[in-house]
């Protein structure tokens, strides 16, 4: 019999995974993409998904959107953006976890709140990636292409730009030209399109 347990982060708990991960981002000083990248992807290689709770898996599913958008040829993030998702996914290279994940069932906890609010930072970067893998799913179904071989098309090339710019306008709009905090994701799950994902559900 399943049983539903609901929590609420107070202000200070919320300051001290800031503080956490405001941490690890200056421990990994000019740490090269590659490696944080590796590092946020062993964590998707090593999970087993399904001995983890929902809360920790639907959460993992959004750290390989992010992971999946750096490293998207496709998607071709301009190197600013790029550095600001880095910049979030380097919490993820940090062996000091708050909790350590070889925890049982609580060890992917501390991750789990981290990467949500790497998502409330990153929301109009993740919802314009989304929509994007969903176009280019769309289209080379209607093309008869496989989407993971669909590089700098034109037709790709030119929705791209548009949606770069759409997200580029809304994150003035709300963050001006720092970090910020949202009131969350506006979208419930994330796009079934084809994306170079690392996540292996169970």
């Amino acid at each position: 019999m399943p049983l539903a347990i609901s929590f609420e982060l107070s202000d200070r708990d919320l300051e001290r995974f800031n503080q956490a991960i405001q941490a690890a981002r200056e421990s990994a000083g000019h740490q090269e993409s590659d490696a944080i990248l590796a590092a946020a992807g062993k964590l998707l290689q090593d999970v087993d998904t399904g001995e983890l709770p929902d809360f920790i898996a639907q959460r993992l599913e959004r750290l390989d959107a992010l992971i999946a958008m750096v490293r998207d040829e496709g998607w071709a993030l301009p190197d600013q953006d790029r550095s600001r998702v880095l910049s979030a996914l380097v919490y993820f290279a940090n062996p000091n976890d708050i909790i350590p994940d070889n925890v049982p069932v609580l060890g992917y906890f501390d991750d789990a709140i981290a990467i949500e609010l790497c998502v409330r930072e990153l929301k109009h970067e993740l919802e314009a990636y989304e929509e994007f893998c969903d176009f280019r799913q769309g289209e080379a179904d209607r093309r008869g292409m496989d989407p993971a071989t669909v590089g700098r098309a034109d037709w790709l090339g030119s929705r791209r730009n548009e949606l770069q710019d759409r997200m580029h306008r809304q994150r003035e709009r709300d963050f001006g030209t720092g970090y910020g905090d949202s009131s969350g994701y506006a979208r419930k799950g994330y796009t079934s399109a084809w994306r170079p994902g690392m996540l292996r559900v169970r």
